[in-house]
């Protein structure tokens, strides 16, 4: 569906949506950068060496319409290819499908994916380098920024975007999942009686 879309993208569209994901893209770098400084070896010989990790199993991964959108954005053509390559694949491994000997086949990997750390990695990182649990609580709160829609976030601006354009996918979850339907239903809520308590403010008289 996605690939459908920016197959006749016009080049404004394109930079309209690259400019809307340019914060979220930041974000995800910090990420990078945090992940590779204080878990690259642990998660490495835990993930993709081992079974001891529940990180990148077939059942356990959770993808937003967003994610696949952003990754869409940011990726050549030959990696969209390969993705497609391994669709078409038989999985009966108990690893995500898209998880290879040198990592993951996404250029910008699901956010749920990416933030997903096993209690034994946490523990062992975070009790040894006690400024990395402090990096990692800020980076969560960071998330919430574009993926908690409490208030309006880059993921639901996106599913928005496309449900606009006549698509409907089962990973729009800001548009389906019931708990996130919640949230935007209390934050309309929430705005509307800010709204109706300024309004039934008595005016400020001013005298000379």
């Amino acid at each position: 569906m996605v690939q459908q879309y920016f197959e006749n993208l016009s080049p404004s569209k394109r930079r309209e949506l690259e400019s809307l994901i340019a914060d979220y893209l930041l974000f995800r770098k910090d990420i990078d950068i945090f992940l590779s400084e204080y878990f690259g070896s642990i998660c490495t010989q835990n993930c993709y060496q081992s079974n001891i990790s529940a990180c990148c199993t077939r059942e356990g991964i959770i993808t937003f319409f967003a994610d696949v959108v952003i990754n869409f954005l940011v990726s050549q053509k030959d990696e969209i290819e390969v993705l497609f390559k391994v669709l078409q694949r038989p999985n009966n491994d108990f690893k995500c499908i898209y998880l290879g000997e040198q990592g993951c086949f996404w250029r910008v990997k699901p956010i749920v994916c990416e933030m997903f750390l096993c209690e034994p990695a946490k523990k062992k990182v975070f009790l040894e380098k006690p400024r990395a649990k402090d990096k990692w609580d800020e980076l969560n709160k960071r998330k919430k920024l574009f993926t908690w829609p409490d208030r309006p976030v880059l993921f639901d601006v996106l599913e928005k975007y496309f449900i606009v354009e006549g698509f409907n996918s089962s990973l729009m979850y800001m548009h389906n999942s019931p708990g996130l339907l919640r949230v935007k239903k209390n934050r309309d809520q929430g705005s509307e009686i800010r709204d109706q308590g300024r309004s039934a403010r008595p005016p400020v008289s001013r005298s000379s």
